[in-house]
């Protein structure tokens, strides 16, 4: 059957109808598919100097386009009162206060592309400072307010050698053949790049015309941050003649304002980002860490003292890795966030001296399954407001107010207050492999009761070194609404626990891994409320991974559903988009250097074992685990009769949930594959 969009919508509706009706006409109170398109997200905190108001994005999903809008609204510290800042059916987003806080720029596509724009808080006049002809992105202030920075695609002239003669006025020929020769052509969520770089720019914050600041064959981007004097602007770049093929060799570079020179800060093999001037002009901070080629460093937090140059880490011996950073308004430390356990948390970083935790509640603002990340920024007086974590709600607004999290915002209360919503119970296991700690959670079904048996979902985050923890999932939700427990883990190589913890998988992945999720599923038959002939498992990226992975090594998974996955290591290296990095910092060296490392980690190594019923699901535009790769395990285990099938999602990058249908879409396959073998293992 040739695949289109119709068959896909129609298979879609049968799906989605059979799922939800059946759940529907029993049960009104527990989350449906179609209530993704109420839910709504807080992120892109900046907080002003007196603490007494939070400006965020507020996000929501727009049932008529499919597609995520999102405006600027303000909440008071002091009485929590809400109030939009912009509003319409479009993009507003990059908020960023002026120096003196009268002023909030920002980026919105109101009138068709991304542009600057500025309010005037105190009359409420807006204006477009800005008619550019790429998107804008990072807008900062200059420290007398009066000009804004910002970073732009600059297109160069296609490299194109040969032109076809002959061509008569009028006449309607294929499209030119496309001519690469980039390093990088194309990049997952963008599609086929077009020759040019990512510039610096300046425009006067009353508008005008902007000036280019950066130039050559690099691109910049990134945070930056000014001298306390204004004239030298420090940014973050990879200008090194080999950056194409040691893509995170950034540095720390100096930019002189006046004439525009350039200087390199830093000087090491390895990534240098983030760099922040302190709020007394004498140091700046930066964030990176020294290069070894592994699969994960613990990126480390550091100081330059400008007078001296003396540089040094202020947290050489923290054993996880430092993400945002923000200087005290005294200078005399950083506040910083970090993940530990699955749970995003922010702390404090003094000159001298040990950190001491302000929060571990900081909440992610992706919502359709559980990773952790989140947004903060702190006020002049050290009041700190994020984003909010949350196992019942995605992201809110809060303020940390005498060591506790006050919530500022409720932006579901509409949407989920009706709802029973699955509990989350963290689980602690011990590897059946060396008896390694191992962590998860468990989302129950709404309704649990402990003396029925419920089939169980493992459900496999990507990465691999990436993590999950207690926040709000949309589709562990949705799962579990259907009667299904889902288990969730951070198995070995996942960050969050330390730099040996994440390196256990470091050119050996996957492996042991594989008996980390084992022993949790196992841990949780053991509890006695587990069906376990039904026993399912699901994942996507590096998840995907693991259980194509999972089921060449057993059979006791009644069926699966692999997501954007890697089957093929080697193939993967040789098409998916950031190739040099994957063949650099995953393997020992080049596929055909290595051609058995390769295939020994490769799942189709073992698609002869096989006999799970196995689903696949990518996007179509996918460019990061290309969808060859799916093709290549749907082929194989066509070609050994097992039960399969494959579900491409049209116009889908890797990121196939950025579309709130898609979201809808991928969780009802899996929960239609699932309970059609369910119902085939009940004829058993």
């Amino acid at each position: 059957m040739k695949f289109t969009p119709l068959s896909w919508a129609m298979g879609l509706a049968i799906a989605t109808s059979g799922i939800a009706n059946a759940a529907q006409s029993t049960r009104h109170d527990v989350l449906a598919l179609e209530d993704v398109f109420n839910l709504e997200y807080a992120n892109q905190i900046d907080i002003s100097d007196d603490g007494d108001t939070v400006y965020f994005v507020r996000n929501r999903m727009d049932i008529k386009s499919d597609r995520k809008f999102s405006n600027i609204w303000q909440v008071s510290t002091d009485n929590k009162q809400l109030q939009p800042v912009t509003s319409g059916v479009h993009q507003d987003f990059a908020p960023v206060l002026s120096p003196d806080g009268s002023r909030l720029a920002f980026i919105s596509t109101r009138d068709g592309s991304a542009q600057l724009y500025v309010k005037w808080l105190n009359t409420g006049a807006v204006s477009k400072i800005s008619n550019l002809t790429q998107s804008p992105s990072k807008p900062t202030w200059t420290p007398d307010g009066k000009s804004l920075v910002f970073s732009m695609f600059v297109p160069a002239k296609p490299n194109s050698p040969v032109s076809l003669p002959g061509k008569p006025e009028g006449a309607k020929w294929a499209d030119p053949a496309l001519f690469i020769d980039e390093v990088y052509y194309r990049a997952d969520g963008a599609g086929y790049t077009k020759a040019g770089h990512n510039h610096l720019f300046r425009i006067a914050a009353n508008g005008g015309n902007a000036v280019q600041l950066t130039s050559g064959d690099f691109d910049h981007g990134g945070s930056i941050s000014f001298s306390d004097d204004g004239s030298t602007l420090y940014f973050s770049a990879n200008r090194h003649s080999d950056h194409e093929l040691k893509p995170i060799n950034s540095e720390i570079y100096a930019l002189e304002l006046d004439t525009l020179s350039i200087r390199a800060i830093t000087d090491r093999d390895g990534p240098d980002s983030q760099p922040q001037v302190s709020p007394n002009g004498r140091y700046l901070a930066y964030t990176g860490y020294d290069d070894k080629r592994s699969n994960y460093e613990n990126t480390q937090l550091y100081i330059r003292d400008l007078e001296s140059g003396e540089t040094r880490s202020l947290t050489p011996d923290f054993d996880r890795a430092v993400a945002q950073i923000h200087w005290a308004d005294d200078s005399r430390g950083l506040y910083f966030s970090y993940d530990s356990e699955g749970k995003t948390t922010i702390g404090y970083q003094p000159l001298r001296g040990e950190a001491k935790v302000i929060t571990d509640k900081v909440g992610s603002v992706s919502f359709g399954r559980p990773y952790s990340g989140g947004d903060f920024d702190v006020s002049t007086e050290g009041d700190i407001a994020f984003t909010l974590a949350d196992t019942q709600r995605p992201a809110d607004v809060a303020l940390t107010k005498r060591g506790e999290a006050l919530r500022l915002t409720h932006l579901n209360e509409d949407a989920l207050a009706n709802k029973t919503l699955g509990k989350v119970e963290e689980l602690w296991v011990k590897s059946s492999h060396d008896e390694l700690d191992i962590q998860g959670w468990i989302v129950y079904p709404p309704h649990f009761d402990a003396t029925k048996k419920y089939p169980l979902i493992l459900e496999i985050h990507g990465g691999p070194v990436a993590n999950y923890g207690p926040h709000f999932s949309a589709e562990a939700q949705l799962f579990a609404a259907q009667d299904n427990v889902v288990l969730y883990m951070n198995p070995r190589g996942s960050d969050s626990y330390g730099k040996d913890f994440a390196q256990t998988i470091h050119h050996n992945y996957p492996s042991n891994d594989y008996h980390d999720l084992m022993t949790g599923v196992d841990a949780l038959v053991a509890k006695g409320f587990i069906d376990d002939t039904k026993l399912y498992v699901t994942g996507g990226s590096g998840g995907g991974v693991l259980t194509s992975w999972i089921v060449g090594h057993t059979d006791r998974f009644a069926a699966a559903v692999v997501a954007k996955p890697v089957i093929n290591w080697f193939s993967f290296v040789l098409t998916a988009d950031f190739y040099p990095f994957f063949a650099d910092y995953w393997f020992p060296g080049k596929p055909w250097e290595h051609m058995q490392h390769y295939m020994e980690r490769s799942p189709i190594s073992y698609v002869g074992n096989v006999t799970t019923p196995t689903m696949l699901l990518t996007g179509e535009a996918d460019y990061r685990t290309p969808i060859s790769e799916t093709e290549q395990f749907y082929q194989a285990l066509q070609l050994q009769g097992v039960d399969t099938a494959m579900v491409r999602i049209p116009d889908a990058s890797h990121g196939i949930t950025k579309r709130p249908s898609n979201l809808m879409a991928k969780v009802a396959y899996i929960l239609w594959w699932f309970e059609k073998h369910g119902e085939k293992q009940a004829d058993k």
